[in-house]
């Protein structure tokens, strides 16, 4: 049985792309406007725009959940909704304070070991780019994969962003790994053929991470960098 090291040099090692999820990995995007205070806006702007929605949308504190619902409600009010989540979710990333720690290395890493570097994210592009460009690391990221447009069904665990930056990099899907904190994202590297590391900051995530079949699990993003770094010292 390999050990946690073992298996997380095993998933880089293979890769030649790494797909970093935003929410998590990078930053912690609702720290300072939180998910709920944006679902209940959401929720009222789709009461006020589909109000046999209304229920559905304000039964839940997961401003993804409130856009999903939208779908519900035809393109327009879709739109209407995308168009205020993604303002929001600008609005929060612009409070949202500094990277993950070891995010910002991990990137570092991933671009010194000659690896394609993605965000691949249910967030909008929009809000990501404003995270890295406020931060000062866009420079980091080669592609950024939001959120598709007027197409909530097409995020994460689908693996169409998965597959589109394997796409844009030009590499098969098994030649990817994408980080990620939650079952949706091990899921949706299932989906593509791609391997995974569980990012879990605490040990019940461990355990759904392990559970949903992530090929490593990390306790903080700097174990990235480190394994990458020590790869790349010994192809020298």
């Amino acid at each position: 049985m390999p050990t946690e090291a073992e298996s997380l040099s095993e998933a880089l090692d293979a890769s030649e792309a790494i797909l970093f999820d935003f929410d998590g990995p990078i930053c912690d995007v609702f720290s300072g406007l939180p998910a709920p205070a944006i679902a209940e806006e959401l929720a009222g702007l789709l009461a006020a725009l589909a109000p046999a929605l209304a229920g559905s949308a304000q039964n839940t504190d997961d401003p993804m959940e409130v856009h999903s619902i939208s779908r519900e409600g035809g393109s327009t009010v879709l739109a209407a909704v995308e168009a205020a989540l993604t303002a929001a979710e600008v609005r929060a990333v612009k409070v949202a304070g500094s990277p993950t720690a070891g995010a910002v290395l991990s990137l570092q890493a991933a671009r010194n070991a000659g690896r394609h570097v993605a965000i691949v994210s249910n967030n909008s592009a929009q809000c990501v780019r404003e995270y890295l460009s406020l931060h000062g690391i866009l420079e980091l990221v080669d592609e950024i994969i939001g959120r598709p447009t007027l197409r909530p069904d097409l995020m994460k665990p689908s693996p169409h962003p998965l597959l589109t930056a394997a796409s844009l990099f030009g590499v098969e899907p098994g030649r990817t790994v994408l980080v990620g904190d939650s079952v949706t994202d091990i899921e949706a590297a299932h989906a593509a053929g791609s391997r995974s590391v569980g990012y879990a900051n605490k040990e019940p995530k461990r355990t759904s991470l392990v559970d949903a079949g992530a090929d490593a699990v990390v306790f903080g993003m700097k174990e990235i960098a480190d394994c990458l770094a020590l790869s790349t010292d010994a192809s020298y």
